[in-house]
């Protein structure tokens, strides 16, 4: 149970009181801004970064500026005005209505305010600042507590019409129920949800005790020096004379010396949806030392890979053979400034270095008009498709796949252009003009992470061996081995324990995630090599799967240090957000497995603070307030937790639990019923509820009960002992029998099933054969000397009767 989740760095995907000022930072800030925790702002120090800001470029960049300062990475965010509102925004013809209250922009020379109505009473939110531009405008307002808010309008670039931010963003997921979000919960809230991919070195400076901001940054916009670094003493070197090109001797990141992968995980600080282990990200480092990736495991994406919300793009980038080639990274289509190098009738050139015969003949290739719109490249291979009102093209490079959209109804590029026709009739030309199956293999992949999405497990085999794979696609593998947690199969274990070794850190990372509360000796000594991993990510899941193991019990000193090390790194990152509810609720999980209970739901209260709707994290402070024997506390969560949500199943679980140790049995009962109807597949609360009906003598429902739980986990053997002895004393003894037979020849350390297959054999009178079971059981190994002299004993005086 060690960690719950993690926060998500979603961006802007969906997003009057005494107005609090955000201000720009002085020309000087830390590196590091994870250290200013406290909310204060960064003090005079010594190892300081000098920042000169991009102004200072233009004397001797002038081109590049003038790039870059109309660009949309130099405008991420900007002031709003009168004369921006008149340059760029049309009047909002008619309010958008959310529930009781409707909203409109008005942004005429004297205004820029949204204006709220709510019956008779009207509130302004005067705009501060705008936020994109591309597809659309989002408006920032300033907030009580120093926070910046994404108001409830947005502005559609492309049509030229406002509408409902948060609506906009909502999924349709194929299997559940997505609801828009109040425009003032926090996930809007732009200090720390934007982050810094808007701004430039941001200091979020965040209160926790009295939840307030001082949020500062240097620059609105991606400024020159997000990319290339502090530029002060570049200056200084530049002004005295310094002749160089290096980067050591200019005294400035030249991104001219990366190599292709440090260039893609540059870009993917803000072009990823990811989780941030820290915010000290200096251009040239390596992604995984900062930030873990969402993949396919999430139901943002189809089950092959195609986006449903809103994904950014470096997850379907990392899938693309052109990243794979390791020739291409993110510069060979796009300039620095965020602009494509090639547009309209020229895209296809983007595609010339490494496909020249197919770009020269494309119609052939293309089976389309030659220089239509579906001769290009981009069309099939990057089709667009619209999520909360942006623009966004699959980063794959994947061919169309009809066939999957018939199967998981994700898109395809065929039908997004030939919208009369369905995916059938798409799929019938693609098979034509390309006779190889080329759909047959993502299909498969497809259908084997489907499958794990849906706790599926029949196909495990298969899915285990693209686990061990080298040549199968990381993103893929990875999502497999984070949905493996949801598998009880044993079969997994030697698999997750050999991908700590895999290639790629994140797979690595994923796994050790995976073997939390697997620890043998095997897997100890794997996760101790991984607090010892060159990347940083993976140390940090190795340490929190190796939470329960005091640093101070390994023997090896080696693996001891670097233990300590990764735990520290852990909590380190654990900090890096303070106004982060997940990072306490992490903390929480990861005391519990240490034992450290008052800790935990200190931590777990502190989540719940931030974040008041947590169901699961209620059901954890419960769990906690239990294990210091607190059960009044333990109750009162699990109650709130219930009301907030009456039918989760985890929280029904724990208050059913917690009511059969008070001898509430009938409302313990009913908490239980509640938990398996609200989780068929909760074989915890199946088997919980089949003992508490033991003990109230309703031998068919314990059963009936104890059964489903031994059927969804029968390597659990206390489920097996459970059904065996209710089977027994309901009179269906062959059954017992049978079943504790084939539970201690799979298991032959199963020591109560020897205990309790002897015993309904000398209840039978068949004394031989319970002599027998206890002889078989005095085979195995490690016994304690105790409990062989007594099973010595008890079969000789059976073989006398």
């Amino acid at each position: 149970m060690a960690c719950l989740l993690l926060t998500l760095l979603l961006g802007c995907e969906q997003q009057s009181a005494k107005p609090q000022t955000v201000v720009e930072q002085s020309a000087t800030v830390r590196e590091s801004s994870s250290d200013t925790a406290s909310g204060e702002a960064a003090p005079s120090e010594p190892n300081k970064k000098q920042f000169a800001g991009s102004k200072t470029c233009y004397d001797c960049h002038t081109k590049f500026y003038e790039l870059w300062s109309t660009s949309r990475h130099g405008l991420a965010m900007q002031p709003y005005s009168p004369g921006f509102a008149l340059k760029e925004l049309k009047p909002q013809a008619a309010d958008v209505v959310i529930g009781k209250q409707s909203f409109r922009a008005e942004i005429g020379p004297e205004q820029g305010w949204v204006r709220q109505r709510e019956g008779d009473k009207e509130t302004r939110y005067g705009i501060a600042h705008v936020m994109g531009g591309k597809n659309v405008y989002y408006f920032l307002t300033q907030m009580p507590k120093g926070r910046l808010q994404v108001l409830p309008v947005a502005y559609d670039v492309h049509t030229q019409k406002w509408f409902d931010t948060a609506a906009s963003g909502v999924r349709h997921f194929p299997d559940r129920h997505d609801e828009a979000l109040p425009w003032t919960d926090r996930l809007f809230t732009f200090n720390t949800t934007c982050f810094d991919c808007h701004v430039s070195q941001l200091a979020t400076n965040y209160d926790r005790d009295s939840d307030t901001y001082h949020t500062t940054w240097r620059e609105a916009g991606i400024s020159c020096e997000s990319c290339h670094g502090p530029g002060g003493e570049h200056i200084k070197v530049m002004e005295s004379g310094v002749q160089g090109h290096t980067s050591q001797e200019i005294k400035l990141i030249r991104t001219l010396e990366f190599s292709h992968e440090q260039m893609n995980d540059m870009c993917a600080t803000c072009h990823a949806k990811m989780v941030p282990l820290s915010t000290d990200f200096i251009a040239g480092d390596r992604f995984y030392d900062h930030y873990d990736l969402l993949t396919l495991e999430h139901p943002d994406f189809y089950p092959d890979g195609r986006d449903l919300g809103e994904n950014y793009t470096f997850t379907s980038w990392s899938m693309s053979r052109c990243l794979k080639s390791g020739k291409l990274d993110c510069n060979q289509c796009h300039t620095p400034s965020g602009r494509p190098r090639f547009e309209g009738k020229q895209a296809n050139q983007s595609c010339l270095p490494c496909h020249a015969a197919i770009v020269e003949n494309s119609a052939a290739h293309s089976h389309h008009k030659a220089g239509g719109e579906g001769d290009s490249c981009i069309a099939c291979h990057m089709p667009m498709s619209r999520f909360a009102a942006m623009m966004r093209t699959d980063h794959s490079m994947r061919p169309p796949m009809p066939a999957a959209t018939m199967a998981f109804k994700s898109p395809n590029a065929c039908n997004q252009c030939h919208t009369k026709y369905d995916a059938a009739w798409a799929d019938k030309y693609v098979r034509t003009w390309y006779p190889r199956d080329y759909q047959a293999e993502p299909l498969r992949r497809a259908a084997l992470l489907d499958a794990a999405r849906k706790d599926q497990w029949q196909r495990l085999p298969e899915m285990l061996a693209e686990i061990k794979n080298p040549a199968s696609d990381e993103i893929y593998r990875n999502s497999l081995v984070r949905l493996l947690r949801g598998c009880s199969d044993p079969r997994k274990w030697p698999v997750l324990i050999a991908a700590l070794k895999d290639e790629s850190p994140l797979v690595r990372a994923s796994a050790a995630s995976a073997l939390e509360g697997y620890l043998t000796d095997k897997s100890t000594w794997a996760l101790l090599g991984a607090t010892a991993d060159p990347v940083r990510l993976v140390r940090i899941r190795a340490a929190v799967a190796l939470a329960s193991v005091p640093a101070e019990t390994v023997e090896n000193p080696d693996a001891r240090r670097s233990l300590r090390r990764a735990t520290a790194e852990f909590r380190k990152a654990m900090a890096a957000r303070p106004d982060d509810w997940a990072s306490y609720a992490n903390l929480g999980g990861f005391q519990m497995e240490r034992g450290e209970f008052d800790a935990a739901a200190e931590s777990y209260e502190t989540a719940l603070r931030l974040e008041p709707r947590a169901v699961a994290v209620m059901v954890h402070t419960a769990t906690a307030y239990s294990n210091l024997k607190q059960n009044d506390k333990a109750e009162v969560w699990l109650r709130r937790a219930l009301k907030a949500e009456p039918e989760d199943a985890a929280a029904n679980f724990c208050l059913g639990l917690l009511l059969a140790e008070k001898q509430q049995t009938n409302e313990a009962e009913k908490a239980l019923r509640a938990a398996v109807k609200a989780d068929p597949q909760l074989a915890a609360a199946a088997y919980n509820l089949g003992v508490l009906l033991g003990d109230k003598k309703d031998l068919a429902g314990a059963v009936q009960w104890c059964r489903k739980a031994h059927d969804l986990r029968p390597e659990e053997l206390k489920y097996t002992h459970s059904l065996a002895f209710y089977l027994q004393a309901q009179g269906d003894k062959d059954e017992a029998i049978a079943l504790l037979k084939a539970a201690i020849h799979d298991n032959p350390q199963f020591r109560d099933g020897y205990e309790l297959l002897a015993s309904i054999y000398e209840g039978r009178g068949q004394f031989k054969a319970a002599a027998g079971v206890f002889r078989e059981a005095l085979k195995q190994p490690n016994l304690p000397p105790q409990l062989r002299a007594e099973w010595e004993e008890r079969a000789e005086k059976l073989d006398g009767k």
